[in-house]
């Protein structure tokens, strides 16, 4: 599904009432229509409903919104600035007087706002993604009247104040949500969401996003270019190779993990179980001599390589027998490591997954960049991260700072957390649907890992190894939060629910 800008979304809008052909008023009345129908059925109590509405076509919408529940039983006030509107707006503001079912007033100062109590559902119109600076004035104190009621909050298309892409503008507030910004449970986004959504600073305005189709022109969004994506089941499903009859375990490739030390070998146990339950052919495990009895005991199906130290990684192999290498998950940061992750990335050839320690001593060591093969895979967090390009002053500047990197430097870089996001050295970035906040757990990045290169081996290119690899490690952790709660999942639970990942993208 593809994310598009403001300016995007409004030549979508227009190109469909243009070639569907569609009058633009009948286009408001087919939102406010589904988002209606979504409202209805969710508060089936019919709640007494407050819309503040300004003067656009958002304003429009929350107006043909008002008069659509008023007609099924709400009992709905609507809340103006003043009566000056978009022309679609006007005419919904006519449709809303001549129904005479609903209240409305227009507020002059704050001594008109209406007293919100806390059974009540307020719907926020005021504006849409086409602001263009922060809300003041009275629209502002609107804003901090709703969000100090603390009730249900819808808002149509975007929150009132929140813009669609870069919200580095914005004024924080102690809570780390931004002042005279709508602070929303739900927000009902048209056809498809934004950018900001994505981001960290939006769990305290947007809420829970749903995407209500509105049937804009596919003509159109097929056509148009986009650099941002949401990956979604269908994008992935398309990815997923079949198997075939006399397919055999050198067809899924020999991958090598260099993962783990003395007290570590755990980050090098997830990483290997993950790697075979992806489909591996065949996986090598790459680890000190002290973690030898722990591997061939927790995983049998891997062979295993010693390192000539006891506790750390300090020699590489012979890395032509590979198809794909992944490397850093609990080898620490020691000089000979270092030394090693050189031999390693000086005779790669192939693209490589690299993460944990490993970028680490990247982070310490920018050299270690020109010797990174093009395409390979970085999977940092966000602290780690930080410590690849350096403190951002917003989230808006990180996501920038992440396709730079990846561009720059020809690579596809894994930022994880919510929504991961997938940057590629074309500048285009994907962000995940999948994932939940039990997947904040230790040993999670390491099954990340041991999936990215067991889809590289297996012979996937790397930008699709990122994307399906990080849509499955997600999906994994919701099946596992289903059965066990995202407040007991642990990183094994990932693992034990890979194949149930796949076959819920295979078959539905």
């Amino acid at each position: 599904m593809k994310i598009l800008n403001s300016e995007q979304v409004k030549a979508l809008d227009a190109y469909t009432i243009q070639n569907e052909p569609i009058l633009s008023i009948n286009l408001m009345e087919r939102a406010a229509k589904v988002c209606a129908k979504w409202i209805i059925k969710k508060y089936t109590a019919k709640p007494d409903v407050k819309i503040f509405a300004g003067p656009g076509n958002n304003g429009g919408d929350g107006l043909a919104i008002a008069r659509l529940l008023a007609e099924t039983g709400f009992r709905v006030s609507v809340y103006l600035k003043n009566i000056k509107f978009s022309p679609d707006a006007q005419i919904n503001y006519e449709r809303m007087l001549v129904q005479k079912k609903i209240y409305v007033s227009v507020l002059h100062n704050e001594h008109d706002f209406p007293i919100i109590s806390k059974s009540d559902l307020v719907i926020d119109a005021l504006f849409g993604s086409g602001l263009t600076r922060p809300v003041e004035g009275l629209y502002g104190q609107i804003i901090e009247h709703v969000n100090k009621a603390k009730v249900h909050v819808i808002s149509i298309d975007i929150p009132s104040g929140f813009f669609s892409e870069d919200n580095s503008r914005l004024s924080m507030v102690e809570d780390k949500s931004y002042l005279k910004v709508i602070k929303a449970n739900y927000t009902l986004t048209l056809e498809l969401p934004f950018l900001s959504f994505f981001f960290p600073d939006s769990q305290f305005h947007v809420g829970e996003w749903i995407c209500l189709p509105i049937g804009l022109s596919n003509t159109y969004l097929s056509d148009i270019e986009s650099g941002n994506e949401y990956i979604t089941r269908i994008t992935v499903r398309k990815m997923l190779k079949k198997r075939n009859k006399f397919d055999h375990k050198g067809t899924y490739g020999h991958a090598l993990l260099i993962a783990g030390s003395y007290g570590k070998m755990g980050a090098a146990i997830l990483a290997a179980k993950a790697c075979l339950r992806t489909g591996i052919g065949l996986l090598s495990t790459h680890f000190p001599i002290s973690g030898y009895e722990i591997m061939q005991t927790a995983v049998p199906e891997a062979m295993v390589c010693i390192d000539e130290s006891g506790t750390r990684f300090c020699k590489s192999d012979e890395q032509d027998l590979y198809q794909a290498i992944g490397i850093g998950p609990g080898i620490g940061q020691k000089k000979e490591t270092l030394n090693s992750l050189i031999g390693v990335l000086d005779n790669a050839e192939k693209p490589v997954v690299l993460d944990a320690d490993a970028l680490n001593l990247i982070a310490s060591n920018h050299d270690l960049y020109d010797l990174i093969p093009v395409n390979s895979i970085l999977t940092p967090h966000p602290g780690e991260f930080r410590r690849l390009v350096g403190e951002s002053s917003s989230y808006f500047e990180q996501y920038q700072k992440q396709i730079e990197l990846a561009t720059k430097q020809q690579l596809i870089v894994v930022l994880k957390g919510a929504h991961t996001s997938i940057a590629l050295p074309n500048g285009k970035c994907y962000f995940n649907s999948t994932g939940n906040p039990g997947m904040a757990t230790a040993g999670s990045g390491d099954v990340l890992t041991g999936i990215l290169t067991s889809l590289l081996a297996q012979g996937y290119e790397p930008e699709k190894a990122a994307i399906l690899g990080v849509y499955l490690h997600g999906l994994a952790g919701d099946l596992a939060a289903e059965k066990k709660s995202m407040q007991a999942l642990i990183a094994s639970d990932i693992i034990d629910n890979l194949g149930e990942a796949f076959k819920e993208t295979i078959e539905n």
